[in-house]
């Protein structure tokens, strides 16, 4: 569908009973939007619904805010997330992944995503949230609520899901008024830029883009990286001789698997593009799975993982001025997971084919994996 779009239709326009809306496939059209936050706002929301911002009843999460707004939260924000930071907490997260690895080797088959890929980034998002690790599992209820909401294009049916996340940030935020961390949730309720508190509603946004978004692209992202390892054993058993090898990798599987498949943005103004004019005011989807598979950008064999790949950009992680905040989080993640993984189950595989993947059209995610730690022997 994707190749058909891209080939024969890369602007295209559909519509149905919630209106007219238009879908951009080529990954040069994509970046363009998505560096173009004027033209291209996401401040109505990023699914294809209508009035999706009013049905939430949350103000400004980050990831829906434009700028001016957005690079000043965003520039506050980032400070918690400087590669000094980030590496700071590399010895945790190895020593939890080298116990599930050590689980999952000792048993020998197991759900690798339920061990392993989902509760690997619960625990960097409640880090930099401040939440107690007994209390991150609440996350998990709240993203698949609200991701399966958002799939359907219907956010208000996670109504009770959404509630008990700001009801649960909103009194963390008050604890830490009084007692301040080092995480990003204090470190925004002691910010004072130009004088002023940062609003509640956008620390409250902040949170719940954490949560609902820093979980899903890891996890998908890691659920992508061993399937095409199976798909690919020549590629994992590289991987395995040259470990260093890795983090370039692990760029090639963000663009294969593109956790989250597309974004919609609302036009601010009228836009042509290859001859086709959105009219304002119309939502846009940003098919990022299919830009990054794009052959204009990544040659004819774009649709073939190659880990040895040389990617100059892509979008897994979006573009521009909404780049994803927490990438070097995912990145360190993904890295310490595979050369563990990799280091102490060589000849993995997993069964993609029996794997089941998360609901809906924005997110590419398995949301269980059956994994043999010694392939099929």
């Amino acid at each position: 569908m994707y190749k058909a779009l891209r080939d024969n239709d890369p602007v295209h326009r559909f519509e149905n009973e919630r209106g007219e809306f238009w879908a951009l496939s080529r990954f040069a059209d994509v970046l363009a939007a998505a560096v173009d936050a004027e033209t291209f706002s996401s401040a109505q929301g990023l699914t294809i619904a209508y009035g999706e911002m009013e049905a939430m009843g949350l103000e400004s999460p980050i990831v829906m805010m434009d700028p001016p707004d957005h690079t000043r939260l965003r520039k506050l924000a980032i400070k918690q997330f400087t590669p000094k930071q980030v590496l700071a907490i590399e010895p945790e997260l190895r020593a939890f992944v080298v116990e599930r690895v050590d689980r999952l080797r000792e048993a020998g088959e197991g759900d690798v995503v339920a061990e392993l890929f989902k509760p690997l980034p619960s625990l960097v998002v409640g880090h930099f949230l401040g939440v107690p690790r007994s209390e991150q599992s609440l996350f998990d209820g709240w993203t698949d609520a609200i991701v399966a909401a958002n799939a359907d294009g219907d956010i208000t049916s996670s109504g009770a899901a959404l509630g008990e996340l700001i009801g649960y940030f909103s009194e963390h935020m008050e604890r830490v008024k009084k007692k301040p961390g080092d995480d990003v949730i204090s470190a925004l309720v002691q910010a004072r830029p130009d004088g002023q508190e940062v609003p509640a509603a956008w620390i409250l946004g902040f949170a719940f883009t954490m949560v609902t978004g820093g979980n899903d692209t890891t996890t998908g992202l890691l659920s992508g990286a061993v399937e095409q390892m199976s798909r690919h054993p020549d590629q994992q058993r590289l991987l395995v001789q040259e470990p260093g090898r890795i983090p370039n990798a692990i760029e090639e599987f963000l663009r294969m698997s593109s956790p989250v498949q597309g974004l919609a943005r609302t036009t601010t103004r009228e836009v042509t593009i290859k001859g086709k004019t959105i009219p304002k005011d119309r939502k846009v989807m940003l098919l990022y799975g299919s830009a990054n598979v794009d052959e204009r950008e990544f040659g004819p064999d774009a649709e073939i993982c190659d880990v040895t790949r040389k990617i100059r950009r892509h979008v897994a992680l979006s573009y521009g001025p909404h780049h994803c905040i927490g990438a070097a989080t995912v990145r360190l993640q993904s890295r310490i997971a595979l050369e563990e993984l990799l280091a102490r189950c060589p000849d993995f595989c997993v069964d993609y084919k029996a794997g089941e993947f998360a609901g809906g059209n924005y997110v590419r995610r398995y949301i269980s994996m059956p994994f043999k730690a010694r392939g099929s022997e």
